[in-house]
């Protein structure tokens, strides 16, 4: 088949880009015939809270790219919707993830559905965004209005988007496939010797772009528990700072953490996420709200346990004492978590059942459930 995807890409950086090479890799490797079509411009500036957009990585060598669409520019959309309908795809995949690209996608999508051909599918990251405005109850009827149908990577998504959707089309659901392209799990000491870390401790991450939904602060008070220090136990965040860092640090050094916290507050390049998850004992996500997230994901690949609050779907994939925790998101119960987890010694067995439950999230299992839609 004949498959577009529409969405960030090379040389955008970040987990959405990730996420879409490395399903179109997949889409590839099954025989089809792919083609990603990226922005020219992104985000204005002042819409982008990081130091750049864009990734030092090289380019893909398996997947043809093409840079084509400024996410402000109406004209752009109206040739590039022209230019995509005229290659007549088979299907035409939105990856879709915020509200300021519903104008955008929604009219390039108008112009492809005259072809009568493509099968228009919008995998949707996030309807709503974790910190909403006005415009993101209203641009994303737009957007939905032109699409066949949705794929979800959350449940709590699928009702989000029939929120927006008045004709009742199809939507699946199917859990975010593992990131399994970021290397091998690498021996404890090697990895903590990339990184600079004493191996001494044991060590919680939290790792991805530091956001006030993402509770990092709901974390460093729970961290701040004084029975954590008899497990000789240190906090590594790394991740680059979407907002003011100011106030994160303010509070380490009001609860005198600085002893145990390592930030590594940068952007995470490719070839060192490996080395952070290698060397942690539990991924920690003390989400405020959420959908889903890549980095449950890279913990599964790294066989590591996971410590997740119940927003969004985060609970879907992390069975509550299984494979780590699910818990509300509350400075008290985190701290009760992680006290359980080195206490009683949970490492072994939570690892021990993660290996088992990876299975479930095959990216055959996402590209075999939108070819099967988009025959619907």
């Amino acid at each position: 088949m004949k498959i577009i995807i529409i969405g960030t890409a090379h040389p955008y950086r970040g987990g959405l880009a990730t996420f879409n090479e490395r399903m179109a890799n997949q889409f590839h490797n099954e025989g089809h015939d792919v083609e990603m079509i990226t922005f020219t411009l992104q985000y204005p500036s002042f819409l982008f809270p990081g130091k750049t957009q864009f990734t030092d990585d090289p380019k893909p060598i398996n997947l043809s790219i093409l840079r084509q669409i400024n996410s402000i520019n109406p004209i752009n959309w109206i040739q590039t919707g022209k230019e995509i309908r005229n290659k007549n795809a088979d299907i035409v995949i939105f990856c879709y993830w915020m509200s300021f690209m519903a104008p955008c996608f929604g009219t390039i999508a108008r112009q492809i559905r005259k072809n009568k051909k493509s099968k228009l599918i919008a995998l949707v990251h996030n309807m709503i965004p974790h910190e909403s405005t006005i415009l993101d109850k209203i641009l994303p009827f737009y957007f939905v209005s032109k699409m066949h149908a949705f794929v979800s990577l959350s449940k709590s998504v699928i009702h989000d988007i029939n929120t927006f959707d008045k004709k009742n089309k199809l939507k699946i659901y199917t859990p975010h496939p593992i990131y399994d392209h970021y290397g091998e799990k690498l021996p404890r000491e090697v990895a903590l010797e990339r990184i600079g870390l004493d191996k001494n401790y044991r060590y919680l991450l939290f790792f991805g772009f530091i956001r006030r939904y993402k509770g990092l602060d709901l974390l460093l008070d729970a961290f701040a528990d004084n029975r954590l220090r008899k497990y000789h136990t240190k906090l590594i965040v790394a991740g680059e700072f979407y907002e003011n860092e100011e106030g994160y640090r303010e509070k380490i050094k009001d609860l005198q953490l600085e002893p145990w916290v390592e930030l590594h507050t940068e952007f995470i390049p490719n070839d060192l996420v490996n080395a952070y998850f290698s060397a942690c004992d539990i991924v920690t996500q003390p989400y405020k709200t959420a959908t889903q997230s890549g980095v449950t994901q890279i913990a599964f690949h790294f066989e590591k346990a996971m410590l997740v609050t119940k927003v969004g779907g985060l609970a879907e994939i992390v069975p509550h004492g299984l494979i780590g925790y699910a818990l509300t998101p509350d400075a008290k119960a985190i701290a009760e978590a992680l006290v359980d987890f080195f206490e009683n010694n949970r490492q072994a067995e939570f690892e021990s059942n993660v290996i088992k439950e990876k299975n479930k999230y095959a990216w055959s299992k996402l590209t075999e459930k939108i070819i099967a839609l988009s025959q619907k």
